[in-house]
């Protein structure tokens, strides 16, 4: 199925789900359920071929007979079992740091108030992860057959961010999605999304190990598109009625202003904070400061850059779409009833409210991990940048016409690194006038600069790069189209991507 017309049935499934949601619901409860006969019945059937393979060899007499009954023997018993084991497979359990009752009292006397609140399930697993996130996920004991672990990955610069009383909201909101409080149905339907989906994903991966996989992928790809087209309506329906949940146990003004904060800050630690500590490697072989230790003094010191009315106007204008089954911050937040308003800065953060002194353990945990993970790249990015650096230096007392053309290409490459964009434009453009091209690499780093500045003429040097090197042609292309799509709509790059790349059938 190709995107648009995935896109086209989503939409009309919308319509389904508003005008009549409840034959809605039935309808996607039939698929899922649909999905488990499909299943049972390729195994039931690959156990009835066994058995009455067995049943004729037993009553043949002759003997190719009972050496080609046998040999068709051979090769289904392993395949029934390659497919049994799929109803078990089991799922990853979630990474991070696990969190006892001990350590964190406060956290779990509130979710244990939550949890009897809203009559749901018990949460086995607390996990504290370094992302700027909380989610919950049920991991199947059994597979296809249930039996599901609960796991609440709590993000430590999400709780060292937020209100208590928005952690809590979105705490909530993530409880909400297994406690039924929407319908133990769709709470089902919720986790066999996920089930499915990464059985799908395995299937897929593995679909040329051998002729069941392979079978399984093909049924699969003609399934899964329609699965997934209901169950992602139904999941975007759920994700309202999760907020409804937070709404309604911590309140719709807390539960609003966590969704804007978290979607306001979130980009600011993204585009501004992981960057700026990464720069550091250019100058220093450690970082000045630990990320974790300074993301609590980070948050209240950048609140005037990232909490403006222009991030949020930006925000406010981002639509829903189908990448993600939330909702645009627009759509949740006027579902809680309230408007768009700047979250206030907060002075006592989740992490100190629901931790307490454990917070400080796990920041410098967290420190401690990060650097052992990041210390050897971070060392070599320093080690490299100060070898380039002096190197750029000694290129640069040269005069460019006569230097050798390897020394010219050397120098380019690092000038549209190291260099402001005029200064390495210039080398760029000396470099590309040479004989003795193409200059693959010169011309994908060129493009990027024009498309940088707005200029389209860096499209036909990406196209140049797509025809002259298969390697970095990928990366061109993906330049290109990413640009189009950003300045000139879908249609525009996936047109420009067609023209440029070639067809693999060729």
């Amino acid at each position: 199925m190709d995107h648009h017309t995935y896109t086209t049935l989503v939409s009309a499934l919308e319509v389904d789900a508003t005008v009549n949601p409840g034959t809605f619901r039935s309808k996607v409860i039939l698929i899922s359920s649909a999905a488990y006969v499909v299943l049972f019945g390729m195994l039931i059937a690959m156990a009835l071929l066994i058995y009455f393979g067995i049943q004729h060899a037993h009553s043949a007499h002759r003997t190719t007979t009972l050496i080609r009954i046998g040999l068709f023997t051979l090769v289904m018993v392993p395949a029934f079992f390659v497919v049994l084991r799929m109803f078990f497979m089991r799922l990853p359990a979630p990474q991070g740091r696990a969190l006892t009752r001990d350590e964190a009292p406060r956290l779990f006397g509130v979710l244990d108030k939550m949890r009897r609140q809203l009559q749901g399930p018990p949460i086995h697993h607390v996990l504290i992860d370094e992302q700027f996130n909380a989610a919950i996920s049920q991991r199947p004991r059994w597979g296809l057959f249930g039996g599901h672990t609960n796991y609440l990955m709590l993000g430590l610069p999400y709780m060292l961010s937020m209100s208590p009383k928005e952690m809590l909201a979105t705490v909530a909101h993530e409880y909400g999605h297994v406690c039924g409080n929407h319908g133990k149905l769709s709470a089902w339907v919720y986790r066999q999304r996920r089930t499915f989906g990464a059985l799908y994903e395995q299937i897929s991966d593995s679909s040329e190990d051998n002729w069941v996989h392979g079978g399984m992928a093909r049924m699969l790809d003609k399934f899964m598109p329609y699965y997934n087209a209901h169950t992602f309506v139904l999941s975007r329906q759920d994700e309202y009625d999760a907020d409804r949940t937070a709404t309604d146990l911590v309140g719709a003004r807390a539960n609003a202003s966590g969704l804007i904060r978290g979607e306001l800050l979130g980009r600011w630690i993204h585009q501004e904070f992981w960057p700026t500590l990464f720069r550091q490697a250019n100058a220093a072989a450690k970082p000045a400061f630990m990320p974790f230790s300074a993301m609590r003094t980070a948050f209240k010191a950048s609140y005037p850059q990232w909490a403006t009315k222009e991030n949020l106007a930006l925000a406010w204008s981002a639509k829903s779409d189908l990448h993600d089954t939330h909702p645009a911050l627009r759509d949740r937040v006027e579902a809680t009833g309230e408007d768009a308003t700047l979250p206030a800065c907060i002075e006592v953060c989740a992490a100190e409210a629901l931790l307490g002194g454990r917070t400080r353990t796990l920041i410098d945990e967290f420190d401690r991990d990060w650097w052992e993970k990041e210390k050897k790249g971070w060392q070599a990015r320093y080690q490299h940048v100060t070898r380039s650096t002096t190197r750029l230096q000694q290129l640069r007392r040269m005069p460019q016409s006569e230097m050798k053309l390897a020394d010219l290409q050397e120098y380019a490459m690092l000038s549209a690194e190291f260099e402001p964009p005029e200064a390495a434009k210039t080398v760029l453009e000396h470099l590309l006038r040479q004989p003795g091209g193409p200059f693959p690499r010169a011309e994908l780093e060129y493009g990027r600069l024009l498309l940088a500045e707005q200029n389209d003429l860096g499209l036909t040097h990406l196209a140049t790069v797509v025809k002259a090197d298969r390697q970095l042609g990928e990366q061109a292309a993906r330049t290109g189209y990413a640009y189009l799509l950003r300045h000139q709509g879908e249609q525009q790059a996936q047109q420009w991507w067609d023209g440029v790349v070639p067809d693999q059938d060729d």
